[in-house]
């Protein structure tokens, strides 16, 4: 992988402070919300100065029980050629459940959600990633996130479930060590298990953010000073691995650029600590980005530098025996195939992943490795799911139906007010389903800048009540158009010329009445009459 050095992540609102900001080697931009036919001038200035700049999508779904968007896959593409990236991130997280996979209402959750750490999720996400792979130009990177809740009867750890998504697809790993420090206030998971189990050798770069606590639950806000206890975190990364890069995220409430500056230099120390606490006995990341490979299902591919020409240590957990497979650069006479031992990687490893080395001979073929028969494919589903995974052609289709009930089923009750599930803390639902309300207010207040300004104090108050009786059903500009006309037509509406204003805008917005009755022409005219 690329050494990216430090970044931060690009806003329009600190545009302007980035560019003058010392020492950024790279930057990260909201993939949404950039348009690759206008980027905007500053993006444009950065990389004609040489900053790297990377897409960051928090829209895809790749944990969604359905497959990606082919739309969404497209945009994302774009973005990243557009900009000339080097890899495009992503998260590993439902953003959306229901549909037609479990005949129930489509549901959007505004945010990202987790996915249980269970073997249908497991695969479900894993035959995703692949499809996103396959759709990208370049390689693609997922991200842990931060949980408020916890699945019930899950089936790993966070590690060992990241370990085998990167073991079974060869994407790389975008490490939020914010998000870690969160899921141990609010799941008591300890960061440095997840990191001892991580495959280190995958982490493409790292995220570093702030957060706050609030009766016992952290919110990683994006939008508070990075605290004591992620940088802790981040040297013990840094003491085990030499990450590629170091990215700091703020979102809102931008401070001075001075502030930035500091911290990122709290980032730099951080890192300089942990390398010297690890001399000695760190690894390094790969050299080169992974790229994709689909035969088999569990192989690994690996781009190989072009000065490679007879062996590669490749640090592997003590129990790692699976096929890698190396897609060779265009410098290459021929494709080359690293040969392993055929046993799988064990659900658990006694030796965290960095601490062995498998040595793998590198031999050149005049061919590219012959795909699986059929009849192989077979003989494959037939083994325990627990030991070897299924080739393509032979995924569960039946683990998207069951992902997606349960998806559906939660989802429904944090946005639409349905029963909890079986087996979930109700009080820290509770605590997801405000929190999930108070950011579609946030995001309806930047893309209908409007309505605070004139429902002045009681917007967020009012949006929060309304989001949680009302599902999103559009994206959130109408979101918005929904939220202002039922501020309209509720009983407790707004007053005087603040009503008139918010009319108004309303009306301007939702366009002209068809001329047959309709729910739009309805609503307008009852508007219209008050």
């Amino acid at each position: 992988m690329m050494r990216l050095g430090t970044g931060i992540g690009w806003r329009p609102e600190i545009a302007d402070a980035v560019e003058r900001i010392p020492g950024i080697d790279w930057v990260e931009a909201v993939a949404e919300n950039v348009c690759p036919g206008h980027l905007p001038d500053s993006l444009v200035r950065l990389r004609e100065r040489g900053i790297t700049v990377v897409p960051h999508g928090v829209s895809l779904g790749l944990g969604d029980a359905e497959r990606p968007d082919p739309g969404r896959l497209t945009a994302l593409a774009e973005r990243a050629e557009a900009l000339g990236s080097p890899l495009v991130t992503e998260h590993i997280a439902f953003v959306r459940a229901g549909g037609p996979l479990t005949a129930s209402p489509r549901l959007e959750a505004g945010h990202l959600l987790p996915v249980p750490r269970t073997r249908d999720a497991l695969d479900v996400l894993c035959e995703n990633v692949r499809m996103a792979q396959d759709a990208l130009p370049v390689p693609l990177a997922v991200e842990n996130i931060a949980a408020l809740v916890a699945w019930p009867g899950e089936e790993m750890t966070e590690g060992q479930f990241l370990y085998e998504l990167a073991d079974r697809t060869g994407v790389r790993l975008l490490i939020d060590v914010a998000n870690l420090h969160t899921n141990h206030v609010n799941r008591g998971e300890d960061p440095a298990r997840a990191l001892a189990e991580l495959p280190l050798e995958a982490i493409a770069y790292v995220h570093v953010a702030g957060g706050f606590e609030r009766d016992g639950v952290w919110h990683d806000s994006h939008a508070h000073p990075v605290p004591r206890p992620v940088l802790d975190i981040l040297t013990d990364l840094a003491s085990r691995v030499s990450p590629p890069g170091v990215l700091l995220e703020r979102d809102d409430n931008f401070p001075e650029p001075t502030d930035l500056e500091r911290e990122l230099a709290m980032i730099r120390e951080a890192v300089e600590v942990g390398a010297a606490q690890g001399s000695g006995t760190r690894i390094s990341s790969s050299a080169e980005p992974l790229g994709v490979t689909r035969e088999p299902a569990t192989a690994v591919a690996l781009a190989t530098p072009a000065a490679l020409t007879t062996s590669v240590a490749v640090a592997a957990p003590a129990t790692l025996t699976t096929s890698v497979a190396v897609a060779a650069p265009a410098t290459l006479a021929a494709p080359v195939t690293l040969a392993a031992p055929a046993e799988p990687v064990g659900l658990r490893h006694e030796t965290p992943p960095h601490t062995a080395q498998t040595q793998i001979q590198i031999q050149t073929q005049t061919q590219s490795p012959p795909r699986p028969q059929p009849h192989e494919a077979a003989q494959t589903a037939t083994q325990s799911s627990l030991h070897q995974r299924p080739r393509p052609g032979t995924f569960d289709e039946a683990a998207r139906q069951r992902l997606g009930l349960a998806q559906a089923a939660l989802l429904s009750a944090l946005v639409a007010g349905t029963p909890v599930p079986e087996g979930f803390d109700r009080v820290r639902l509770g605590v997801q389903a405000r929190a999930l309300a108070a950011k579609r207010a946030d995001v309806v207040a930047k893309v209908a800048p409007e309505l605070p300004l004139i429902l002045g104090n009681g917007y967020r108050t009012a949006f929060i009540a309304y989001a949680q009786g009302h599902p999103m059903r559009g994206g959130y500009r109408q979101d918005a158009l929904d939220f202002a006309e039922k501020t309209l037509l509720g009983d407790r509406a707004a007053q005087g010329r603040s009503r008139r204003e918010l009319r108004r805008w309303w009306l301007d917005r939702s366009g002209p009445a068809p001329r047959r009755t309709s729910r739009l022409g309805r609503v307008g005219r009852a508007l219209i009459r008050r």
